[in-house]
């Protein structure tokens, strides 16, 4: 993987978890990366990264220490994300609110323009992204 698709990677990870970059910002450096989609699992504390051309990349994910329930809380999913896509809700904190709400990981896809949230049981909520 070439070092720029790499550094932009790194950045907006990086970036995100440290609570400076807004979601929508994250997908901008994606798509300049070209990624065309990501896979966060917050029980590994990894995020995988995957490239259109070149090899996945995988890094560490700080994840709270805190249980998962066992249900997924569709509503306090969304409220999760909504917040985010309103930018007060940043990623530490998003990360806290989604683990309450029973999501164990997501998918982003950018080309597709949406995100797969996944609950214990195999539930899939899809949000797409806002216009």
């Amino acid at each position: 993987m070439p070092s720029p698709t790499l550094d932009l990677i790194r950045e907006a990870a990086a970036g995100s978890s440290e609570g400076r970059l807004q979601f929508s910002q994250v997908v901008g450096l994606m798509v300049v990366a070209g990624v065309e989609s990501y896979t966060v699992d917050y029980r590994s504390g990894r995020a995988t990264y995957y490239p259109r051309d070149g090899a996945p990349l995988d890094l560490a994910l700080d994840t709270p220490e805190m249980p998962i329930p066992a249900m997924l809380d569709i509503a306090a999913l969304r409220a999760a994300i909504a917040g985010s896509q309103r930018g007060v809700v940043m990623y530490p904190q998003f990360k806290r609110l989604s683990m309450a709400a029973g999501c164990i990981g997501y998918t982003v896809w950018i080309d597709g323009r949406h995100v797969s949230y996944y609950g214990r049981r195999g539930e899939v909520h899809v949000e797409k992204f806002p216009d």
